[in-house]
């Protein structure tokens, strides 16, 4: 079965079919993902990241409002840009805490909104609270980062409250910014069942259970989830960046929508 597909019951939720079996990303995302102005570095990590049938799980079209969450150096956020195209628009979006604490970290994203070919991305700063844009959006996608804030890791961290308090208040943030309707997307490393916050600063992990379970409570119906990224070969007890299994790593991939009603 395409590793797309997956239906039936799942602990905490329901899928349905997402992408038909077989089914080709569409022409403007591979367009996106095959365009030479992105850099080499982001390029060579294609393989590993599959942008092209995330995007297409995801359902991000020409004319979307996307924001990117934690965007890093702003690999999915070029992505984002030439698949929303001229009508659409990109918010990169940091919390303040991030931003206040190693603003050096954003330089890269600040050179990406600078260029011309990206005139419709903005860069976004707020705390956990007001996770969003300047508009109602159709999508809001976070990669790789939901641990680092469920983890209090370092520049994530936010004096006076725990990780699993802010990242409640991110999926609450997000559910009131997205249009009814809209997608928030969830990608990290997998996490042994039952780990906590602790896990999540020292390994870089985070069960996908306790993710369903905080979505679900801001307000979201799990629509579908994805293999594409899974390595049954990850024991999840290594630290994300050990050279053995650094991009590599058992990832779920988890697609929510907030209900239309």
């Amino acid at each position: 079965m395409n590793k797309l597909l997956l239906a039936g019951c799942l602990f905490l939720g329901t899928t349905t079919l997402a992408l038909a079996e077989g089914q080709a990303p569409p022409a403007y995302v591979l367009a996106a993902v095959a365009d030479h102005a992105r850099p080499a570095a982001d390029t060579k990590r294609d393989q590993d990241r599959k942008p092209a049938e995330l995007i297409a799980f995801a359902g991000i079209k020409p004319g979307d409002k996307v924001a990117d969450l934690i965007p890093g150096g702003g690999y999915f956020t070029r992505i984002f840009s030439k698949v929303v195209g001229p009508k659409g628009h990109v918010y990169a979006v940091f919390p303040d805490s991030f931003a206040q604490a190693v603003p050096k970290k954003l330089d890269d994203i600040k050179a990406l909104i600078a260029d011309p070919a990206y005139s419709n991305t903005t860069l976004v700063i707020r705390p956990y609270d007001r996770i969003g844009g300047d508009e109602p959006l159709d999508v809001i996608w976070t990669s790789q980062n939901y641990h680092d804030v469920y983890g209090a890791v370092s520049v994530f961290a936010v004096a006076g409250t725990s990780g699993a308090e802010e990242t409640a208040k991110m999926d609450a943030a997000a559910f009131k910014a997205l249009k009814p309707g809209g997608i928030y997307m969830v990608i990290d490393h997998v996490a042994k069942a039952g780990s906590g916050e602790q896990d999540a600063k020292t390994l870089h992990r985070i069960d996908p259970a306790k993710v369903i379970a905080q979505v679900q409570a801001a307000g979201f119906v799990l629509e579908a989830r994805s293999d594409l990224l899974g390595n049954p070969k990850d024991s999840h007890e290594q630290l994300v960046f050990a050279p053995e299994i650094r991009g590599h790593t058992d990832q779920f991939v988890l697609k929510f929508r907030k209900p239309k009603a």
